[in-house]
């Protein structure tokens, strides 16, 4: 067997926060991580919907990020957005 070849193998502390909520039209279940890992965004991944983005302040600003990475409308993007803001 070839010896493995890493990129990287660390280990860290972490901060994980396990939210559920329920929206005008849908449920979110979401784990939330924060690390130094990065950059000072955070790990947010939709435990129900199999999906997960590395968010900071910049791309809750970002017009359709949500919508693209958690395949939500904008309805329901909107109100994961106005939930993340006051959290990170």
């Amino acid at each position: 067997m070839a010896e493995r070849f890493f990129l990287y193998d660390d280990t860290e502390e972490t901060k994980t926060r396990f939210v559920s909520f329920m929206g005008e039209n849908t449920r979110f279940d979401l784990a939330i991580t924060q690390t130094d890992r990065h950059y000072g965004k955070s790990l947010v991944l939709d435990m129900q919907g199999s999906r997960f983005a590395i968010i900071g302040q910049d791309d809750l600003d970002e017009e359709g990020y949500l919508e693209h990475a958690f395949q939500l409308s904008e309805e329901d993007a909107a109100e994961l957005r106005s939930f993340l803001f006051e959290l990170l």
